[in-house]
Parts: C-alpha cells; sequence; structure tokens
C-alpha cells in the first residue's frame, strides 16, 4: 500500500522523527559497538560478501551474511520473507501488523512474531537497538538522512533506492538491492524474472487491456476523493497488466507526489475507460456511488468502474503491495475481475 494518500487523507500531517531519550539511545548504541569492529568476512569461505549497495544517502557495504534483519519499508518484509528471512524487527502502520495477516506471507512467517520498531517513518531507535540488528532495510520507505545517519551507527542500513522520489521507486529496484544485501542476488533475479513473466502471460492473453485507459481511486471522507498517479504501486500493478494509465491524473499531482485529491466537483477527471476504486468497506463503496456527480461519470453508467476491496479478501492490500510476494495473489484475483470472469 501507497502510504501517503493514507496518511494524508485520514491523518494530514507528517509524523515527526522520534529522537527523544539521547542518552539512552546513546547507551545502546555503545552497548551494540556501532559498526567499528571490522566483522568476519564469508568470502574467505566463497560467499558473495562483502557486498556495496549505492543507495539514496551514499553506499553501504555489508561485510558478512546477515542473520539479524529489520526492515524498515512498508512492504520490505515480503521481499526478505521470499528468500527465506524472517525480520526480528518491521515497521506496522495502520495497525496492520505487518505479519502473519496476509495470504502470500503468512506461510513465510509461520509462528514467528518479529518486533514492531516503529510506526511508518517513525522508528523507535532503542528497541532497534535491543534487538541487536546486522543488517537493516528501508527501500519503501521515508527514512530521513538524520535517521540513516543515527541507524547506521548500529548496523549497516540499506536506504531508498537513488534517483527516485520516497515510495516511488519501481519494485523490481526495491528487490534488487535487498537480494544482494541477503547475498541472495541471483535468487532474486530469479523472482523478479517470474513476477514479470507472470504480467507478460496477462498482457499476451488479454491484449484488450493495451486499448484502454485505467486509473485507481479512493474515498476516505465523503467529498474526498483520491487518485494515484503512476509512481504508486497500485497504479503501476495495473499498468504492468497492460493498461495505459490515464495522464490526467499525473498532470495534477504535485511534483512527487503519489495522490491527486480530488472534490465532488471535480470527480469528472475520473471519467476514463476503467476505474478502478480499492476501498475499506462497503459503506465507502455505498457512498461513491450515491453521490450525485458520480453517478453522471459515463464509466460508471456504462459499468466500467470496479469496486475492489483492501482486505477481506485481501486483494487491493495485494496489488498496492505489489511485490515479489504479493503479485501472484493481486494477479489471480485481479483478472477474472477485470474480464468478467
Amino acid at each position: 500500500m501507497s502510504p501517503n494518500n493514507r496518511r494524508s487523507a485520514m491523518e494530514r500531517l507528517r509524523l515527526p522523527v522520534l529522537l527523544a531519550g539521547v542518552m539512552v539511545l546513546l547507551a545502546v548504541l555503545a552497548g551494540c559497538g556501532g559498526s567499528s569492529e571490522p566483522a568476519e568476512r564469508d568470502s574467505a569461505s566463497g560467499g558473495p560478501f562483502p557486498v556495496t549497495i549505492e543507495h539514496k544517502y551514499g553506499s553501504t557495504v555489508i561485510e558478512h551474511k546477515p542473520e539479524r534483519v529489520i526492515t524498515l519499508g512498508l512492504s520490505d518484509q515480503d521481499a526478505v520473507l521470499a528468500l527465506g528471512v524472517k525480520p526480528v524487527g518491521v515497521v506496522d502502520w495502520f495497525k496492520e501488523r505487518p505479519y502473519g495477516k496476509w495470504p502470500w506471507t503468512k506461510e513465510k512467517w509461520g509462528n514467528t512474531e518479529p518486533a514492531i520498531v516503529g510506526e511508518r517513518d517513525d522508528y523507535n531507535m532503542e528497541r532497534i537497538g535491543e534487538l541487536g540488528p546486522d543488517l537493516i532495510i528501508a527501500q519503501y520507505s521515508g527514512m530521513t538522512k538524520q535517521q540513516y545517519d543515527t541507524l547506521s551507527e548500529l548496523a549497516p542500513v540499506v536506504a531508498q533506492p537513488k534517483g527516485y522520489p520516497d515510495y516511488a521507486a519501481p519494485w523490481q529496484d526495491m528487490a534488487r538491492p535487498i537480494g544482494k544485501a541477503l547475498g541472495q542476488e541471483a535468487e532474486m533475479n530469479e523472482l523478479i524474472d517470474e513476477m514479470d513473466q507472470r504480467y507478460a502471460e496477462v498482457r499476451e492473453q488479454h491484449p484488450q487491456f493495451a486499448e484502454q485507459t485505467l486509473i485507481v481511486a479512493d474515498s476516505f471522507e465523503p467529498g474526498v476523493f483520491s487518485a494515484f498517479t503512476a509512481a504508486d504501486p497500485k497504479a503501476i500493478f495495473f499498468k504492468e497488466l497492460g493498461f495505459r494509465l490515464d495522464g490526467k491524473i499525473d498532470e495534477l499531482a504535485e511534483e512527487g507526489a503519489n495522490t491527486v485529491e480530488l472534490s465532488a466537483e471535480q470527480l469528472s477527471t475520473l471519467d476514463t475507460d476503467r476505474l478502478v476504486w480499492v476501498t475499506s468497506s462497503k459503506e465507502a463503496n455505498d457512498r461513491i456511488r450515491a453521490e450525485s456527480l458520480y453517478q453522471k461519470l459515463k464509466v460508471h453508467q456504462e459499468g466500467r468502474d470496479l469496486f475492489v476491496p483492501y482486505e477481506n479478501p485481501d486483494i487491493g492490500a495485494a496489488f498496492s503491495f505489489n511485490t515479489v510476494l504479493s503479485i501472484p495473489y493481486a494477479i489471480d484475483e485481479m483478472v477474472p475481475r477485470l474480464t468478467g470472469q
């Protein structure tokens, strides 16, 4: 799920970086020893380490195979789990508890329950230090330089991919650094190739998708509607299925934003070939359908709109994550709905 739109629509504030308790944090840092002690190199036994990974804040050297991994990106745990590694710590968001809930990760987690080390981009530095990580991953995140510097005293940190706004890197460009950091670059590339092939098969089987423009939208409160830009994972999912994303949304978006907020008077913006609503409740669906200005849209009148639940079943969550684990589930659930099968 893309956090920016849900955060702006539901909270409309930036979460502060909590660096309170400086003395406690310094004690944790001292106890962990930072990264001053050189680690034993796996290269001596033929392993891939050390590896160097470039990212938004520079480059990070990982000296040995990580054993205690913390993920700070909202969906990073999926790519880590796909390689058979269970993070010891993860961030939470909207109290969704990113473990054991989604059908594409239940078996991967098993009975393991990781520690919660923050809420979205607000990290509990003391708790992270207590877990003694030897690798911290923050790909699908908004981690700041200050947070990166602090966390780098605890363990090597693989920050967001460079060259993209936060939360806007393609899923492949977030998965590859994770594979490399875990010493499983080839395995991750195989998974990426498999997902690319799944998308290619859908495009081949449904060439009509390429002839249709599509918008993904949501609404969290009456009179306010959100449409997702081409940089959002939800839009990327449908683009990879073969649809053309309606350019009106990106034209209206502010630089770096993943959503555009629309009033009821602006609903005509959503009149496109296919309109996919990903919503959190039947009540939200009914409210959207009851909006008088929405009822005037041809996409609605001609039945080309589609309402998809975020969870129960977890379809919207799957294409909101758009990871190497969630993509197969999202394809299996969405394609029949898009084709009326």
